[in-house]
Formats: structure tokens, C-alpha cells, sequence
């Protein structure tokens, strides 16, 4: 019986969080030109709904593709991290290829996704670079892009969004006429959330009508004026519009029309402001992306803004909608649309205005830095992954201004240091952590010991990708300034990192020697994170040199150290490496109960290497025990989670030697195309239920369905949950037939029929026609008993 589909994430599209208006055409237009064209670009003026435009027209359309996502690059200012951006968005580590594009290619390939780049124009060349690499390797994936300009690369479609429609200047219009303008819709509707029961009446219609002109049908203008009716008449509305365009008139005359319109607009609430929420909403543009409450009391409070009054002044932005309300991981956070923040940052002043804020956020910034490096080794451990990844845009913008400010290149690269343990090891962020270690380290070159520490870092996040060549260098040269310090702890971290990089490459009478000497001196000076690496570390390559009762005790001590601490995340590193330890002694029950502690105790991270180096650990253990199926799943389940995040279980040699074995006698049991059924079955577990079935959360999923003397004929197939009539389509789809041929061929109207697929695809949890073709080939070869069933279709 063939495999239900797993469900699988698709990509991170947000929900409508109110009515979409209008745009029939233009989102006619954009599925018409990506049938056509593997780059569209929707351009237009900030503030004319492209981002809204692009989600909607991207929803639309799931269907078609395996993913959707959707990347917000308003954030973003340095032009070297869009693809790292990118990789990050879709959770795609970086580990197991040169750079984050390269992981991206392998990722993308083999399946249709469609990329939703949001907010281009400040990094035009960037991202036409960038996606001119990407749609030449992968040939199924399609852009939508949103930018003030086009991208200016072959093959690019350009769609310029206009306004939306509004009445024409005094043409008369009575009754519902108004209503048949979806500016004059957007309005209505906007206007109600703010006075409920609003709606058009022959008194206000012409007013209406007449503000709505004066805004050029530009939707953010609408809608930020709709919301000035908690305290204004339409009436009065249009009148201060008339003297705010007034007051704009003698502005660029280069500048197009509409975007001096929005300005006046955005001027105009920004005059409404009392002295101090100016002077807060100001403060606040020096934030990228969202932001909580307790950055904008650190940085913009003080000079003319309370501390107490931050909260009333925040609440009074969200209602004038200068500001967003977002829920992230269930924390409430802000946001500013780039084009207000763009204003908001020019109210600033001049550059020492500028800095001021700046200088604020990256001490903010460091301040949460320090925080969690000193509270990364306990219980609050799970909490600042998770702060730390929502911070990224912030750590970045407080990483370059280090950067760019005289005299703060060795303040940032101390940051850069305290983010390793928290940040950049557990997410898998070995490429950027390298990046900003590297630019920071020539913009910082005194002898320093935050110099020597990010040496040593440098080389282990190398080490980690397998960059032996660039990693050893940078180890010789933190040790040698280590060693001209005369500092015993970066001594001592030296040779910790070369340690692990002999037991990587399987030197480990040389990671014996090292890892003990740092062991020694990291639990003599009271490191005990340091300590505890060392440690479970030495425990390996013990076990590897044949000393397995020494391993043994190192591995239990270890354990109990990272316990006593409230510690998670290395302590399903080592329950990991434990399980390996155990497994080769023999002990598969204790084996599997620690592997699968390790998955428990690693789930809140999304640390892909620990949790696909158990999942590929409970592989051997079960073909150990005779349990080929269930063996294979489990390789293919820890290649599947690893795989779509770019990284690789298998980084420590002997790692790779025990995976192949392990795949060579599977082979030789099962037979070739059983092995490759099963490792598939395995491949298309998401993460969740990849976990779930190693942990036995739920029962395992069917076999391989293969016949053979151990396991029988496969299974007859469970009833259709389809109706009849859904099967005689099901049947259709899998012989190649259109949605025309067969209307025709069941005398139905075209409209029927993709009302039945569209059931057809839900009940089935599918998201596309080929899916449907597949799952009904899968099922009459089950039934036949054939040979062999196909693997689960992929959920498209």
C-alpha cells in the first residue's frame, strides 16, 4: 500500500490580515506573464501596493508550485548578504557548499518554487545579479520581484502598477457609481474598521470622491487617511490636503508627480504629530525590520521622550498606522513601512543626529549580545536562540556600524566573538559568521585577545564547512598571537579547535592529546561551556582509539555536567556522539534511548547537523538490529531534514565510513530498488514527522511495499476518499488529459471539473494535478500486487 503524502511546509506566505481590493487585471496580468517568463518585476511608486499585489498574486497560485516564499529585503543594506537572506528565509544552512547561493541551487533543484523577492530597488544590482544565477541553475524556479525599478536582466518581464482606479475629475456620478472605483472601495472599507457603521451617503459621497483624486488612488495614502477620521470629517480631510500639496508644490520637478503627492501625504501626518511622538517616530526609522518594545525604550527614550510615556506614544503611532503590529513566536513586535521610515529617517537631521540613534541601537544591540553569551550555558538557553534569530536584521545593522564608524571596528568584533556560542554555531550561520568575522578583523588588526578568539572561531566555523584550506591558516595565527598574549583560556581554545579538526579528519591519538590538554585548562580556570566540549569531545575520540571504559566515563561525566547546568543544546550534541559510542559497543538499546534523548533534547533549536546525525545514528542502530525498512527510512529522514537546509550530518570522517556501510549492507539485504524505496519514503518526511517517527510519537509509516521473501506481498490500498465522479477525474488526470478534455469527455462544464479538482486536491492534501497522476498510478499497482509500489507522491 502506497505511503500517505507527508504534509510539508510550502513556504511562509502571511495571512490577509485585511480585505485585498480590487487588482482583477493586474493579478490576471502577473499569472499570464510567469506562464510566460521566469522574472517578473512589478514596479511602481512606494506606497502603490506591489508587496500586496505580489502576495496576493503569489497566493493565489501555491497551487502551481511545490513553494512559495516570500523574502523582505526592505531590511537589508549591505549588498554581499541578499542570497545569505535568502538562504535564511527558507531556513537553508550554508554548511555543505562554498557560499549561501550555491546551497540555494542544490536546495531549489529538482522542484518548482516560486521566489517572492519584496523590496529590490536599494539593491538593484545585488539581486539582479543574484537571481540572474539562480533562474540559469534552476530551471523551475520562478521570481516575483517588487522594486521602484526593474531588475535590467535578460529575460525580465517588467509590470508597472498603477494607483488604483478613482473617478475621473468632474465627471458627475450618482447613486452607487462611486462604488464601481476600487479607490473609492479601498476607502469605504478602510474607513468602516476605523468608524464602524461608515459608509457612503449623498452628503459625503462627493467628498469622498474628491479625497480619493487628491490622493492619486495611491493605497497607503488612502489608507493613512482613512484613519484620520477618529478625529476628522472627509470634509476637513480634503480641505488640509489642500494646503499641505500647497506647501510641496516648489519640491523636485524631477521627481515623478505621485511621488511628491505621497510625500505631501506622509508630511501631512507627520505635522499631526505631537512634539514628542515626531521625535519618537524618528528615532524609531534607525530600527531594520520589526522591533520590540524594549529596543525603542533603550535607544529612542530620553531628550524630549519619557521612558514612561514610550508605551502611550507606541500605541498612538500604531493608531495613526505610522506603525505595524506583527506577532512574532508569539511576542508582539513593530514595524515601519520603508517608505515611512525613508521620511522618518530624513527628519533626523544631519549626520551627528544620525549617529546618535545609531550609536544607541548598537549598544543596545551589544548589550543583548553580552546577555545572552552570559546566559547561553543554563535554562534561558532556548529562549535566546530564539530572541537572538528574531534580532538578526538588528545584528547586522549593529555589526556595520561598527564597522563604518571610526575607532568601533574592535567594539564589533568583540560582538561578532559573543555571538558564536548563541548565534552563529547552533543556527548553522558558518558563512556569515565568517564573513563579518573576517571584514571586522581587517578593519580591527591590533594584537588583541578578541583578535586571537576570533581567530580560533574563524577556523572552527571553516572547519565545520570542510574549508580545511582557509581554516588552518587562521587556527596557526590565533594560536601564535594566544601564544604572544601569553592567555592560558585562548591557548587553551586553540586547542580545543584543533582538536576537533583531528577528530574530523580521523587523527585521534592527535584530538586525544589536544582536547584533554584543553580540557584540563578550561576546568581548572571555571569555563565550564568550553570545558564541557572538550570533554565529550575527548570522549569520542577515546572511544575511536579502542579505550572504550575511559569513553564511557568521559561521556557520563560530560552528561551530568551539561544537566547540573539546565544545558540543551550541547547536551544533544554529546547525547548524539554518546549514542555513536554506544551503538559500536554493542548496546543498541541504550544506543537508540540516547539518540532519541539527543532529538529531544536538540528539537527546540532546529540545529539540522545534531538532529540529522541522530536521525542517521538510529539508521545503524536499526539495521543492527535487524530492521532494514525502518534503517533505511531513517537515512533517508536524516538526508531529507539536512538536505533542505543545505548542512550535512556526515562532517567527521568516520561518520561517512559508518554511513556507507551501513547503506552497502542494506543494499546487499534488501536488494537495490527496496533500499531505494524506502531511503525515498524516508527523504520526503518533513522534520516534524521525521522526529515523530524516530521517536515513536507515531507508528511508522508502511514499509518499501517491495515483495520479497521477508516482507511480504504489499498491502492492498485503503478505500478512495474520493467520490465516484472524483475518481472518473483522478483516472483522467493520470491518463495526461486537460481540464478541457475532460469537461468534454464527462460532458461537464470546464468550471466543474476544476471545482472537483480543487476538492479533490484538498482531500488528498495535494497542491497539484501531477500529484493526483501519481497517487492513482501508486494505487493500482498496489492492487495489482505488482512488484513493488512507488514511493509516496511528492507533496506538490
Amino acid at each position: 500500500m502506497p505511503t500517505a503524502a507527508p504534509e510539508r511546509q510550502v513556504g511562509n506566505l502571511p495571512a490577509d490580515l485585511t480585505s485585498f481590493v480590487g487588482r482583477r487585471r493586474e493579478l490576471a496580468e502577473i499569472r499570464r506573464l510567469l506562464s510566460v517568463s521566469r522574472l517578473v518585476t512589478l514596479t511602481g511608486v512606494g506606497g502603490v501596493g506591489k508587496t500586496r499585489l505580489a502576495l496576493r498574486a503569489a497566493a493565489e497560485q501555491h497551487r502551481a508550485f511545490d513553494a512559495v516564499w516570500l523574502v523582505d529585503l526592505s531590511g537589508l543594506t549591505d549588498t554581499k548578504l541578499v542570497a545569505e537572506t535568502v538562504a535564511a528565509t527558507m531556513g537553508v544552512r550554508d554548511q555543505s557548499e562554498p557560499s549561501p547561493a550555491d546551497a540555494l541551487i542544490r536546495v531549489l533543484a529538482g522542484q518548482r518554487t516560486l521566489l517572492v523577492l519584496d523590496n529590490c530597488e536599494h539593491l538593484r544590482d545585488a539581486c539582479a545579479s543574484f537571481a540572474n544565477r539562480l533562474l540559469r541553475a534552476v530551471p523551475d524556479l520562478r521570481i516575483l520581484a517588487t522594486s521602484r525599478q526593474s531588475l535590467g536582466i535578460i529575460g525580465e518581464y517588467q509590470m508597472k502598477i498603477a494607483p488604483l482606479a478613482v473617478p475621473e475629475p468632474d465627471r458627475p456620478l450618482t447613486g452607487r457609481a462611486p462604488e464601481l472605483y476600487d479607490g473609492v472601495c479601498l476607502f469605504q472599507e478602510r474607513a468602516a474598521a476605523i468608524v464602524p457603521g461608515f459608509h457612503l451617503t449623498p452628503d459625503n459621497r462627493d467628498a469622498v470622491v474628491e479625497l480619493c483624486r487628491r490622493l492619486d488612488g495611491i493605497p497607503l495614502a488612502i489608507e493613512l487617511a482613512a484613519v484620520r477620521l477618529r478625529a476628522l470629517s472627509v470634509d476637513t480631510l480634503v480641505e488640509r490636503l489642500d494646503d499641505r500639496y500647497a506647501c510641496l508644490t516648489g519640491g523636485s520637478r524631477t521627481a515623478a508627480p505621485r511621488q511628491r503627492t505621497l510625500h505631501a501625504l506622509v508630511d501631512w501626518s507627520y505635522q499631526l504629530l505631537s512634539p514628542a511622538e515626531r521625535t519618537l517616530w524618528s528615532r524609531m526609522s534607525v530600527f531594520p525590520g520589526h522591533f520590540g518594545l524594549e529596543a525603542v525604550e533603550a535607544v529612542c527614550a530620553g531628550d524630549g521622550v519619557e521612558p514612561e510615556d514610550v508605551l502611550d506614544l507606541v500605541d498612538a503611532l500604531l493608531d495613526k498606522s505610522l506603525l505595524l503590529r506583527e506577532e512574532h513566536h508569539g511576542e508582539v513586535r513593530y514595524r515601519m513601512l520603508e517608505t515611512l521610515r525613508e521620511f522618518a529617517r530624513n527628519r533626523l537631521g544631519g549626520p551627528d543626529e544620525r549617529r546618535s540613534p545609531a550609536r544607541r541601537h548598537r549598544d543596545h544591540c551589544l548589550c543583548l549580545v553580552e546577555r545572552a553569551a552570559d546566559e547561553w550555558f543554563g535554562p534561558a538557553q532556548a529562549g535566546w536562540f530564539a530572541r537572538l534569530r528574531l534580532e538578526r536584521a538588528h545584528l547586522r545593522a549593529a555589526l556595520e556600524f561598527s564597522l563604518n564608524e571610526p575607532a568601533e571596528a574592535e567594539t564589533g568584533l568583540r560582538m561578532a566573538v559573543l555571538l558564536f556560542d548563541p548565534h552563529w554555531m547552533p543556527n548553522g550561520l558558518y558563512s556569515e559568521g565568517r564573513y563579518w568575522l573576517d571584514r571586522l578583523m581587517r578593519a580591527a588588526p591590533e594584537p588583541t585577545a578578541v583578535r586571537a578568539e576570533a581567530l580560533c572561531q574563524d577556523a572552527h566555523l571553516a572547519f565545520m564547512q570542510g574549508d580545511r584550506t582557509a581554516a588552518e591558516p587562521l587556527l596557526g595565527m590565533g594560536r601564535a598571537m594566544a601564544e604572544k598574549l601569553d592567555d592560558r583560556r585562548l591557548l587553551a581554545f586553540a586547542s580545543l579547535i584543533s582538536g576537533i579538526a583531528a577528530h574530523q579528519r580521523g587523527d585521534h591519538a592527535r584530538a586525544a592529546v589536544l582536547l584533554e590538554e584543553a580540557a584540563d585548562v578550561f576546568t581548572a580556570t571555571g569555563h565550564v561551556l568550553s570545558a564541557l566540549v572538550s570533554l565529550f569531545c575527548l570522549a569520542a575520540s577515546a572511544g575511536y582509539l579502542g579505550d572504550a571504559e575511559r569513553a564511557g566515563r568521559l561521556f557520563e561525566r560530560s552528561l551530568a555536567l551539561a544537566e547540573s547546568h539546565g544545558e540543551s543544546w550541547i547536551r544533544s550534541i554529546l547525547l548524539g556522539h554518546f549514542a555513536i559510542h554506544e551503538w559500536r559497543q554493542g548496546d543498541y538499546g541504550r544506543a537508540t534511548s540516547l539518540a532519541q534523548e539527543s532529538l529531544r533534547a536538540g528539537r527546540g533549536f532546529d540545529d539540522r547537523v545534531t538532529i540529522g546525525l541522530a536521525l542517521e545514528t538510529l539508521g545503524w542502530i536499526r539495521q543492527s538490529t535487524g530492521d532494514p525498512v525502518g534503517a533505511a527510512r531513517m537515512l533517508g529522514a536524516a538526508d531529507g531534514v539536512c538536505r533542505t537546509a543545505g548542512v550535512t550530518a556526515l562532517w567527521v570522517d568516520r561518520h561517512r565510513e559508518f554511513h556507507e556501510r551501513c547503506a552497502s549492507a542494506l543494499r546487499a539485504e534488501m536488494g537495490e530498488r527496496a533500499f531505494g524505496g524506502a531511503l525515498r519514503r524516508g527523504q520526503w518526511l518533513t522534520l516534524d514527522d521525521a522526529l515523530a517517527e524516530a521517536l515513536g510519537e507515531q507508528a511508522a509509516e508502511g514499509g518499501t511495499g517491495e515483495r520479497d521473501e521477508d516482507h511480504g506481498p504489499p498491502a492492498e490500498p485503503a478505500p478512495s476518499p474520493l467520490t465516484p465522479r472524483e475518481d472518473e477525474i483522478a483516472e483522467l488526470i493520470a491518463q495526461g488529459l486537460s481540464n478541457k478534455e475532460i469537461s468534454s469527455a464527462l460532458v461537464i462544464a470546464q468550471r466543474t471539473t476544476e471545482g472537483h479538482i480543487e476538492h479533490m486536491l484538498t482531500k488528498l492534501g495535494f497542491i497539484s494535478r501531477t500529484q493526483i497522476a501519481v497517487w492513482v498510478t501508486a494505487r493500482k499497482a498496489a492492487g495489482r500486487n505488482s512488484d513493488g509500489a512507488p514511493p509516496p507522491p511528492h507533496p506538490r
